[in-house]
């Protein structure tokens, strides 16, 4: 059951991540998921130690471990525009 949410939480933060990146036009629904889960690990490897708050990889869903995972979500899809585009957005 925890792989279900985790998945669904992860597609919900990809997409809000790729809206604000303004890349919602250029992923699917696959690309979402793995935006927000992968930025959920980026999060919690690198965020958490600096700003706190839990973990959706460990299933803390919290409102502060969904922030930081958003946040993850948006670094993650910044560098990827980053190396693609030559800016941020």
């Amino acid at each position: 059951m925890g792989i279900i949410i985790l998945i669904i939480i992860g597609g919900v933060l990809g997409w809000l991540a790729s809206l604000v990146m303004r890349r919602d036009a250029q992923q699917g629904i696959f690309l979402n998921i793995v935006v927000g889960i992968v930025g959920a690990v980026l999060a919690g490897l690198l965020l958490n130690p600096l700003i706190g708050g839990g973990n959706i990889m460990n299933g803390d869903y919290s409102f502060s471990s969904l922030i930081v995972s958003f946040l993850g979500a948006v670094v993650l899809l910044a560098i990827v525009n980053l190396f693609r585009r030559g800016s941020v957005r």
